[in-house]
């Protein structure tokens, strides 16, 4: 398996826009079947550059994270990137997790704070981290690992100091030893250009910043989870989903038309790629990508 940072430096230089996918563990063995033996492969056919695993609240999903990127290493041989959080674990834990993905031949992680289980506050545990910047600092200390953190165009919901703080804080941790940004979803493009604006421009970053995209299948699916990161919907876009709320299939082709031009606009302003946040499925990323003809 490669590392991430230097699939990005790869495509840069061929001009070409680095596709990666996420997925999250499912809850059920039907589930575990429906990603495993149908979502990814059909994922597969459109020939991304990686993907990665999400690490659930309070890392509730350590061993089935760690088994699912390794499925996906070893079945597809396709780089994977593995979640990593600071929640409910001491640093000799996280140690250990580490450890044990590098046996499995993990060598991509994204290092997170993290979010406490229930929605709960969060609170660091004793002989742990409190920060993300202190994760990704173990790490890079290994040397073994291409290293991706978490940024956000509208701040972090939890900094009340305001995004420009946020945005300050987040370019200490690439200075830890990040080797890339992946953002989290947003809607307003012009948040994207601001944020990365802001890094490379104010603050001297100069890893790649991934936007992340999530197609919209659902309106009240998309409202909850904006409601949970802090993203804003904007008006139009409101009014659009508002407008088709009683027929999920319109709701979800308006999502795929969004998606397309959000993501067009984005390569032809120059983000590096784009990472989509799938829940695993399959059907509108593979349409999204067809439309820009990058299937």
């Amino acid at each position: 398996m490669r590392f991430i940072r230097d699939i990005h430096e790869e495509r840069h230089a061929a001009g070409k826009p680095c596709i990666s996918f996420e997925f999250f563990p499912p809850k059920t063995p039907e589930g575990d079947a429906a990603l495993l033996e149908k979502h990814i492969p059909a994922l597969m056919e459109l020939k991304p550059d990686y993907c990665s695993v999400t690490y659930g609240a309070g890392g509730t999903t350590r061993e089935k994270t760690i088994d699912i990127v390794e499925a996906i290493q070893n079945t597809h041989q396709l780089t994977t990137m593995m979640h990593l959080t600071c929640v409910n674990a001491t640093r000799a834990e996280l140690e250990e997790v580490v450890a044990d993905a590098k046996s499995r031949g993990v060598k991509n992680l994204l290092a997170l704070r993290g979010d406490p289980p229930a929605g709960g506050d969060f609170a660091a545990t004793p002989g742990g981290f409190e920060y993300s910047y202190q994760l990704v600092e173990m790490l890079k200390a290994t040397g073994d690992f291409s290293i991706g953190t978490a940024g956000f165009p509208e701040g972090h919901i939890a900094c009340k100091e305001g995004k420009i703080v946020d945005w300050q804080r987040l370019a200490n941790k690439v200075s830890c030893g990040a080797d890339f940004i992946v953002t989290q979803l947003f809607f307003d493009n012009a948040d994207y250009f601001e944020f990365a604006d802001h890094l490379r421009n104010q603050l001297g970053v100069t890893v790649p910043i991934i936007p992340g995209v999530l197609p919209i299948i659902s309106a009240g699916l998309i409202k909850r989870f904006t409601q949970l990161c802090g993203a804003k919907l904007p008006d139009e876009l409101v009014e659009e989903l508002e407008a088709r709320a009683d027929d999920d299939d319109a709701v979800k082709e308006f999502g795929v038309e969004f998606a397309t031009r959000q993501i067009r606009e984005l390569l032809d302003r120059g983000a590096p790629g784009v990472h989509f946040y799938t829940l695993n499925k399959a059907d509108s990323t593979a349409k999204i990508l067809r439309n820009l003809g990058l299937a």
